[in-house]
């Protein structure tokens, strides 16, 4: 008898025991073991795959801009052992970033053609950035440019820079002649590197240092330094998302 009562106390434990483990699972999931990062709701866990759902609750944090590519990587200046500049910009909101790095970025640009100068065994004083095909001086494009953000012009193509035509037929396509349009926001086919590039060292006529041969011996005689050499190639489509097809 004595042994009877304990097999019957046992099993009235373990229904007790696995009716009161429903019961938590169906008002309180045991997250017990696992991260905090994985924890969600009932219906958005990750999977054996670690394939999320479509799930955006959580804490976020800022870790980059993307409204004009490469003008952080290029004109932001990281020294050794200190913070790095180029993820203070990459975390700052925009309308505190022009007080915070434009005259960095200034500095910089400003040193590159510092750099420049030297290797062409010049005296760095004669090779200063120059006012660009839009008209601007050094401090207020890297005022414009500090500022990651696309403004939008609602009575003007949406184009990151277009020179229009040779309005004044002078042979110089890239001399604004008053139907040229810049920075009104971003367009797929844009060649965002190129424009860039030709802002910082191209000069009023956009070909300052574009790799010139100056005593015709088929040798460039000044450095390159107005495109990356690399076009586009992809067929970007015109509909949203604005993708092309994989090369």
């Amino acid at each position: 008898m004595r042994l009877k009562h304990i097999t019957y106390l046992m099993a009235l434990m373990l229904t007790l025991g696995l009716a009161t483990a429903c019961s938590n699972d169906d008002e309180s999931p045991d997250y017990s073991g696992m991260d905090d990062d994985m924890m969600m709701d009932d219906d958005m866990m990750m999977d054996d795959d670690d394939m999320m759902g479509t799930d955006f609750t959580g804490t976020y944090a800022q870790v980059d801009h993307l409204g004009r590519p490469g003008i952080n990587t290029t004109l932001s200046f990281d020294m050794e052992g200190e913070p790095s500049v180029k993820d203070a910009h990459n975390t700052t909101i925009p309308s505190e970033m022009g007080t915070a790095f434009q005259a960095g970025f200034q500095a910089r640009l400003e040193q590159y053609h510092d750099v420049y100068a030297l290797k062409l065994g010049l005296d760095p004083a004669d090779v200063d950035y120059e006012n660009n095909i839009l008209g601007l001086d050094a401090a207020t494009l890297t005022t414009v440019l500090a500022a990651d953000v696309l403004e939008v012009a609602p009575d003007l193509p949406t184009t990151y820079f277009d020179p229009g035509t040779d309005f004044d037929n002078d042979g110089r396509i890239l001399v604004p002649d008053g139907d040229e349009v810049a920075l009104t926001g971003r367009h797929p086919n844009d060649d965002i590197i190129d424009v860039s590039l030709i802002l910082f060292f191209g000069g009023a006529e956009g070909d300052r240092f574009s790799g010139q041969d100056l005593d015709d011996d088929g040798m460039a005689d000044l450095p390159r330094l107005t495109s990356d050499g690399v076009g586009l190639t992809a067929n970007i489509s015109t509909m949203f998302p604005y993708l092309g097809n994989p090369e």
